[in-house]
């Protein structure tokens, strides 16, 4: 049986820089080619990033795609990587966008792959089937490809596909069946979310088992605005057996030898299976060498528990948009609570503690513990750390105006907001804010004020998920030897806003325990209000969150963008009108 040592390259691309994709291409074929690989496969519209959204629509952008795609080409030969068949994704076009008013039927943007081989284009695929869900808005940038490509390399019949289409049944992996390929490539822009990897393996089995082929898939990984990608590029064989597996949330190179059948069907010509062309191309029988005597073996890495997951996806979520922004460094409020403690780790994780402010901004109703667990946590860490109290200001606004109750809470808050803002102006910080997705989705957060900020690097973990995140760090660090990030009396503490005295969180919310199952059957499994007492969840509690969720959307319509790492994140996922009469409670 013909042998394929192929290179899975999980890479970061970014959004827009189509030379530095280009350059990044480059680098990774050559670290394939010197591990002896025969073909190399790159993520989805690796070209342009992903998503690139409404960019689809410039016509200059599609233009600069298309020309890159063709001198990266010759450029790889010209680095001497000619010989190397490489998989690449990018954005093709054929047409006019569908939104122009010249749009042609059936023509128009396409998310495209490309093998190039030998400085030229050899053979491109059109994505088959286009996602239109959580995330994803991909029929209104994208026309559907109708053929199926399969390429012929080192005397094997290979299957071009992307994404989505691993996804659904039929079409493409069942025309590659019809086809008689022995291998599926399938290169991905698949984002992360909590226990994904949990569902990607079966379901690659389930293609695997459609096409009766084995299946290369490669995804992406890194952070792009609110979606971070997580790798855990794979390879499966036709029987299902998972032969290798990359880690998650880091660049990586996954090599692997793997034995599949000979073509049998001839090359050239068309044919048609499940209303899907079926265009085959040969590519070369004559690869590039595999070093002598040496069998390249990808290796399978395990998945990691829940919290470690979730906690490498919010660092590199926040890592990237800081660096791929251009920020030299953030700045955050320290209240001594959990959630800003939280925030501060994952900060100094994913930049470094020198490029990490943390100001503490007391006021009369501070206690003392909060400020002590603040500069507690600034000495763990080795962050900046900074006071800037914020009573003067405030009775500066309390002598020129008459204010009571809430409104002098709400002013506290924004007082903070405003010396945040302040710093980010005059030394360049990105503003990070701290509220957790309990509290978005009930509103319990003061606009222009704990709300301020560039971006929300929890703006999407639960508050309970918040404590467990905190313990598993802080555990993380004991097993290698470490100081804990995270003072213990910033966990076991009661949560406190502290802006009148005496005030808990739970005089205005229901037990996070409480809260929190009841919000995540409502904001992500959209249950109603008598499937959420169906749960088990009591009535009058259930009618007063829901009241709470649905009064608060306009506030996180304003909020800053976060990683998502939940099925549905507010923003991008959960998508409601303002101005909406509609209640579950009637």
């Amino acid at each position: 049986m013909p042998t394929l040592r192929l290179a899975l390259c999980q890479v970061d691309p970014t959004v827009g820089d189509i030379a530095g994709n280009a350059g990044m291409v480059r680098a990774w074929a050559r670290r394939a080619a010197d591990a002896g690989a025969q073909l190399a496969l790159f993520p989805e519209l690796m070209l342009t990033g992903y998503p690139v959204e409404d960019l689809v629509f410039r016509r200059s952008f599609v233009a600069a795609s298309r020309e890159a795609l063709h001198r990266l080409a010759a450029d790889l030969a010209a680095d001497g990587l000619g010989d190397l068949p490489i998989l690449v994704g990018y954005l093709d076009a054929d047409g006019p966008p569908q939104v122009s008013a010249d749009a042609e039927p059936g023509k128009g943007a396409r998310n495209a792959a490309a093998l190039l081989h030998g400085g030229a284009v050899v053979a491109t695929y059109f994505k088959h089937h286009l996602p239109n869900y959580g995330v994803f808005d991909e029929d209104r940038y994208f026309v559907s490809g109708d053929a199926l490509t399969v390429v012929r390399i080192g005397g094997v019949d290979v299957a071009l596909t992307i994404c989505e289409d691993l996804w659904q049944a039929g079409g493409p992996f069942a025309v590659a069946r019809h086809a008689g390929v022995g291998l599926v490539l399938n290169i991905n822009g698949s984002p992360y979310e909590l226990n994904k990897d949990d569902i990607r393996l079966p379901l690659v089995r389930r293609r695997a088992a459609e096409a009766g082929a084995a299946i290369a898939y490669v995804n992406m990984v890194g952070g792009q605005d609110e979606l971070v990608y997580d790798g855990d590029s794979m390879i499966v064989d036709a029987d299902g057996t998972l032969l290798a597996r990359a880690p998650q949330f880091v660049e990586h190179l996954l090599v692997h030898d793997m034995e599949l059948p000979p073509a049998k069907e001839p090359v050239g010509g068309e044919e048609v299976a499940d209303d899907m062309r079926v265009v085959r191309a040969k590519v070369s029988d004559i690869l590039p060498p595999t070093p002598l005597g040496e069998v390249a073996a990808g290796g399978i890495i395990e998945p990691v528990a829940d919290e470690a997951e979730v906690w490498q996806a919010l660092v590199l979520g926040l890592r990237d948009y800081v660096n791929k922004n251009g920020f030299p460094s953030v700045v955050l409020g320290l209240s001594g609570g959990i959630d800003s403690a939280v925030v501060a780790a994952l900060a100094v994780d994913a930049l470094g503690a020198k490029r990490v402010v943390g100001v503490s901004l007391p006021s009369q109703h501070s206690s003392e513990h909060s400020r002590v667990d603040a500069e507690e946590l600034a000495k763990r860490t080795g962050l900046d750390f900074r006071i800037e109290p914020i009573q003067p200001m405030v009775d500066t606004f309390l002598a020129n105006m008459s204010l009571a109750g809430v409104t002098v809470e709400n002013l506290q808050a924004r007082v903070r907001g405003v010396i945040l803002m302040a710093l980010s102006n005059q030394e360049g910080h990105l503003v990070l804010t701290t509220g957790n997705k309990s509290e978005l989705a009930v509103g319990y957060s003061t606009l222009y004020g704990d709300s301020v900020g560039g971006y929300n690097p929890v703006k999407d973990v639960w508050k309970t998920l918040i404590w467990r995140l905190a313990k598993w760090r802080n555990a993380d660090a004991e097993r290698r030897g470490e100081t804990p990030p995270i003072p213990e009396s910033s966990i076991g503490k009661p949560p406190s806003a502290e802006l009148s005295p005496g005030q808990l969180d739970s005089d205005s919310l229901p037990e996070y325990d409480v809260l929190d199952p009841i919000l995540i059957g409502y904001v992500d499994g959209d249950l109603g209000r008598e499937g959420l007492v169906a749960s088990g969840h009591d009535p009058a509690i259930v009618d007063r969150v829901l009241r709470m969720v649905d009064t608060a959307e306009y506030k996180r319509r304003q909020s800053a963008p976060g990683t998502k790492i939940s099925m549905k994140a507010f923003g991008r996922d959960r998508r409601l009108p303002i101005t909406n009469r509609w209640r579950e409670d009637g």
